[in-house]
């Protein structure tokens, strides 16, 4: 019997997706439920795993190859045999007849980028790659080419302005039309507020190795201001809605983004009832997002919905920004470096260590008012924690 394999179906914003890598060749003997290839889409990786167990008996399309949902990749045989290793499927023969460029071991690549590695004279040993389980793709390698230091056997001759045309990977195009969008379609402000965090971080460090030991997880920032900015959208719920042609959709629950740096790009995994998540939960989930982000396995599932998000460019080591609000949400927290300045306290200069805070905002329906007061409730909570259990 004869089983077709397809695309699974997409989310409503993804229309269309790009084949990475058979894992079978035509003739290999396929178990149920084993993953035959993956698809990459402007949000996530899907695999795609085999309907029914038997034998591989055509592939329809390659890698690389763009697709949509519902669409034949392959067909399965039920009924078939596995072929010897000796006997090689017309059509993996016609496809061996081809010569491959070498690929090292240890080095994980893509055809497309084996080939170009091959083609450039590139050791694809010595280049880092992006890709799912550190696999070279293709822009890995181009990347690695246009750095003369790692590439021109000879130096760049005197005046030489060299440049190359990449394309963009289909996240990164997609965070792109979203971010352009976001900034065309909602009147963005910002509103900005300074944090002392020695409350937060003397409570960190008094309990962190207790919670840690507890809980089984490290105790970090994240969480509190997750809390925070829960306890501040409760207070001021427009802050917590979202515009729906000419109305308001008030949420009555709290899924907040975080948005967490990925080899693929910037990804926004949803905290989802983060009003009813434990700090140890919050974490938790964090660190969960963070290793499926790494290993390229956040699900669409993951990245849908949202009713507000919190990004932290002090990472980075950023001191002040505007960051750009995620639609459909009104707005969105900016956390940043946390450095040590003199400030005033009752009459007296002392040395706190402080953070820049930043509330991009939609003024089509968050007045400056609920704004500010949003994010001074932000700065209450996290300067007395306490606030945070007595509800206040």
């Amino acid at each position: 019997m004869i089983i077709e394999v397809k695309v699974p179906m997409l989310s409503e914003s993804v229309s269309e997706g790009t084949l990475l890598e058979w894992k079978k060749k035509v003739g290999e003997a396929v178990a149920r439920d084993e993953i035959l290839i993956e698809i990459e889409t402007d949000k996530v990786v899907l695999e795609v795993p085999s309907p029914q167990a038997g034998v591989l008996a055509e592939i329809i399309v390659g890698d690389g190859e763009t697709v949509e949902a519902d669409q034949v990749l392959a067909r399965i045989d039920t009924e078939a045999a596995a072929q010897p290793a000796t006997e090689v499927a017309p059509q993996a023969e016609a496809a061996e007849s081809k010569p491959e460029p070498a690929v090292q071991a240890g080095a994980p690549a893509m055809p497309a980028a084996a080939k170009l590695a091959a083609e450039k004279g590139v050791d694809v040993n010595s280049v880092q790659g992006s890709g799912r389980d550190g696999r070279v793709l293709k822009e890995d390698v181009q990347n690695a080419v246009a750095k003369p230091a790692a590439t021109a056997s000879a130096p760049v001759p005197a005046g030489a302005r060299p440049a190359q045309r990449v394309p963009m990977s289909r996240l990164r195009a997609r965070v792109a039309e979203r971010l352009l969008a976001s900034q065309q379609e909602n009147a963005i402000l910002t509103t900005f507020n300074e944090v002392n965090m020695k409350p937060i971080m003397d409570l960190r460090a008094k309990y962190k190795d207790k919670f840690e030991k507890e809980h089984g997880t490290k105790l970090g920032f994240m969480s509190f201001f997750v809390k925070a900015a829960v306890a501040a959208l409760k207070k001021y719920p427009i802050v917590n809605a979202s515009v729906d042609g000419n109305d308001i959709v008030y949420h009555g629950f709290f899924d907040i983004g975080i948005a967490i740096g990925s080899p693929r790009g910037l990804v926004v995994p949803i905290l989802r009832d983060a009003d009813q998540m434990s700090i140890a939960d919050i974490e938790k989930a964090i660190v969960d997002y963070a290793v499926k982000a790494k290993d390229g396995k956040i699900s669409l599932d993951d990245l849908t919905g949202g009713t507000f998000s919190i990004t932290n460019g002090g990472t980075f080591g950023s001191m002040m920004s505007t960051p750009i609000i995620n639609p459909p949400q009104s707005a969105i927290l900016g956390m940043h470096a946390t450095k040590e300045r003199a400030m005033v306290e009752n009459g007296q200069v002392v040395v706190r260590p402080m953070m820049y805070l930043a509330l991009s905002y939609d003024h089509r329906i968050i007045d400056g008012r609920e704004a500010v007061l949003t994010l001074v409730a932000i700065k209450d909570a996290l300067e007395d924690p306490a606030r945070l259990l007595l509800d206040l």
